[in-house]
């Protein structure tokens, strides 16, 4: 007993200087970072403090000339719920004033009420994410959620439209998103509306025996009386994901959030009561809004975005999800804005709890672990092998 009693207390000391090593070295990180940062700083010339650096695209591509797309008055839309979801859209926030100066228009960040379907949820943002949030012009509107909430919370961007005026073209982005060029010469027809592309085959997934993709596709067009054959993509061959129309509702567009959202909510709602025989293989959690939204924009007249949209999901906006994805994925110019706005200190004090941030931002983490565990990897991984690789490398953080 004595001796298995010392070789718990030799595992515990060996197991207590493995930990003290790791945070000394993570110390001795976060300080070269912090010096790397302010030697930046020292050398960078000075600037008047209403202006930024400007970002340089992550690719060859460049934003059109101001000339070719003239400035339109839009809405954008975030929601803004917590202190996780308001972080992510000061961080937003942040990000627009930088590196969008030109843009106009009215920035809004939706936050649910705890009540109805957000009953008993502490859904309010803290002071401090709120103050920050009016520092960079943004407003808060609450709303209420009443069919979704807690039961299905990517439901919040549907029923959040609701608090947008009617026949005012609006731009919804998910609050874990980033402005990374001028927003204004992103070429939006809010006539023609559009969604994100950045997605993956995630639904449906056809069952061996079927229905296959068009079955499961085609009963959704029928049951709302849309045109199911244009909305295909007949360079794609049969039964191939990408003949569909299937978007990422990281981001969407409209000409009147009022009609969009009735639609979208509708369109929801029905599919999510009754998913019908063809959909009843198929999960509705998380997919039910990326179900939708496909029939939403098709039913206005949309579809899929053109050259003209390039600038989102590339030199105007990235939609990096989280922050272990961002430093796994995004490019070297994202991993110096989301620096260089944490580093704000209008923002640097609403991060002090946040591991993630402190581990990868702070810490030097993100680019001393997780950039090497994807370097040089073209194609990059799926998001899934992301994921799991993160994991065991104990660098997951949601």
């Amino acid at each position: 007993m004595a001796e298995d009693s010392r070789d718990a207390e030799t595992q515990a000391a060996a197991r207590a200087a493995r930990q003290a090593a790791n945070r000394a070295a993570r110390e001795a990180r976060r300080a070269a970072r912090q010096a790397e940062r302010a030697a930046r700083k020292g050398a960078a010339k000075p600037q008047p403090a209403a202006s930024a650096p400007e970002f340089q695209p992550p690719s060859d591509a460049a934003p059109p000339s101001p000339q070719l797309f003239p400035p339109q008055g839009f809405d954008i839309l975030l929601i803004g719920q917590g202190q996780r979801l308001g972080v992510q859209a000061v961080l937003f926030a942040a990000s627009l004033r930088r590196n969008a100066p030109d843009w106009r228009g009215r920035l809004i960040v939706a936050e649910p009420r705890p009540e109805a379907a957000w009953a008993g949820a502490a859904t309010p943002m803290p002071a401090p994410v709120r103050q920050a949030l009016a520092g960079f012009g943004a407003e808060i509107l609450p709303f209420t959620a009443t069919r979704f909430g807690r039961s299905y919370p990517y439901g919040n961007k549907i029923e959040a439209l609701t608090i947008l005026p009617a026949d005012q073209p609006f731009v919804f982005f998910d609050s874990d998103t980033l402005i990374t060029g001028p927003l204004d010469r992103v070429g939006f027809d809010f006539a023609r509306p559009s969604a994100s592309m950045r997605r993956s085959a995630s639904w449906p997934e056809p069952p061996p025996y079927g229905p296959g993709y068009t079955q499961i596709w085609q009963s959704l067009y029928d049951r709302f009386g849309l045109d199911f054959a244009g909305s295909l993509d007949l360079a794609q061959p049969d039964e191939h994901w990408e003949r569909y129309l299937y978007f990422n509702a990281g981001w969407f567009f409209g000409a009147d959030a009022q009609e969009f959202g009735r639609r979208f909510l509708d369109f929801a709602d029905r599919i999510q009561a009754d998913p019908g025989e063809a959909l009843a293989c198929q999960s509705l959690d998380p997919w039910l809004d990326q179900v939708a939204l496909p029939l939403v924009i098709h039913s206005l007249g949309g579809g899929r975005p053109g050259p003209e949209l390039a600038g989102l999901d590339g030199w105007a906006s990235c939609h990096y999800r989280n922050l272990s994805l961002l430093y796994a994925r995004e490019s070297d110019a994202v991993v110096a804005l989301i620096e260089e706005l944490a580093a704000d200190p209008r923002i640097a004090p609403l991060l002090a709890e946040d591991e993630a941030a402190q581990r990868l931002i702070l810490a030097g983490e993100g680019r001393d672990r997780i950039r090497p565990l994807f370097a040089g990897e073209d194609p990059p991984p799926p998001e899934k092998a992301m994921r799991q690789r993160l994991r065991r490398a104990e660098l997951w953080f949601r």
